[in-house]
C-alpha cells in the first residue's frame, strides 16, 4: 500500500558564486524566506527545508500552502526524489508520478508516437504496455497526423496536449502536483479537466501545492502550511466528495 514518511528531514542547497555582498543579500530575500544555513566566501548554503516530519497514507490528499518561497515546490521535489534530504529519512512505497514538469523527458527531435513510448518508459511502464495505450493517447491528444512529425514542429499548446495525454494515461500510486494542471484551448479544457479529475481519483496519494484555497478545500483532506521551509500547521479537512477515505 502506498505511503510517504518523512522523519525530521532537512534540506540544504548550495548556491555558488555568492561572494558579492549584494548577491548574497538577493539570495537571502529570494530563497525560502531568507534562511541561510551557512556561507563561505563563494558558497552560500540555503536551508530550504528544516525538520520536516510527515506521515502520508493511502487516501490522503495533501494540500501545500504558504507564501512564495515557503518551500512548497522544494518539498515536492524532495518527495519526487529530485532532492535527497541532507539530514533525516524519507521512505515511500508506490509508483511516484510527478506533474512538476509535464514535458520533462520529451525528445523534440523524435515524433509524437516515439515520444509516447519514451515518456511512458520514463514513467515506469513497459514498451508493450505503452504500445497498447498509444491509440487512446493519440485519440485524446487530437494531434492526428502531427504525431508522425518531430515534436519540434509542434506549437507549445500541442506539446502540452501530447505530454498531458501521455502522463494521465499511466496509473499513479503517488501523484505530485505544483498547481492544478489544465491545458489546451476552450474546446480541449473541458475533457482535459474531466480526465484530470479521474486521474487524481485513481491515485492512492496526492500532494498538491497551490495558491488557490478553493482548489485545496475541494480536493484535499489535509492542509499543510509551510513557512520559511518549516511546517507551521497541519489541518485535517472534511474528505472531498469522491475521494477515497484516508486510513492514516
Amino acid at each position: 500500500m502506498a505511503y510517504i514518511t518523512l522523519d525530521n528531514c532537512t534540506l540544504h542547497l548550495p548556491v555558488y558564486g555568492t561572494g558579492n555582498r549584494s548577491l548574497k543579500q538577493m539570495v537571502l530575500s529570494a530563497a525560502t524566506g531568507g534562511r541561510i544555513a551557512s556561507n563561505s566566501r563563494n558558497i552560500t548554503v540555503v536551508e530550504a527545508l528544516r525538520n520536516i516530519t510527515l506521515d502520508i497514507r493511502a487516501g490522503d490528499r495533501v494540500g501545500l500552502v504558504g507564501h512564495n518561497g515557503a518551500g512548497k515546490t522544494t518539498l515536492l521535489r524532495m518527495l519526487a526524489g529530485i532532492y535527497e534530504p541532507t539530514f533525516g529519512t524519507l521512505r515511500s512505497e508506490g509508483r511516484v508520478t510527478s506533474l512538476l514538469d509535464v514535458t520533462l523527458g520529451l525528445d523534440y527531435e523524435a515524433t509524437g508516437y516515439d515520444n509516447i513510448i519514451l515518456r511512458g518508459l520514463i514513467l515506469g511502464e513497459s514498451k508493450a504496455r505503452m504500445r497498447e495505450l498509444t491509440p487512446s493517447i493519440a485519440e485524446f491528444s487530437e494531434l492526428g497526423d502531427y504525431l508522425n512529425m518531430p515534436v519540434r514542429t509542434y506549437s507549445s499548446g500541442m506539446v502540452l496536449r501530447l505530454a498531458f495525454a501521455i502522463i494521465t494515461s499511466v496509473e499513479a500510486d503517488i501523484l505530485l502536483m505544483d498547481e492544478w494542471l489544465s491545458v489546451g484551448d476552450a474546446s480541449f479544457v473541458a475533457k482535459a479537466e474531466e480526465r484530470m479529475q479521474s486521474f487524481v481519483g485513481r491515485a492512492s496519494i496526492m500532494v498538491l501545492a497551490s495558491h488557490n484555497p478553493q482548489i485545496i478545500n475541494e480536493l484535499c483532506n489535509v492542509k499543510l502550511t509551510l513557512e520559511h521551509g518549516t511546517i507551521k500547521d497541519v489541518v485535517r479537512l472534511e474528505r472531498p466528495a469522491g475521494a477515497p477515505a484516508s486510513v492514516a
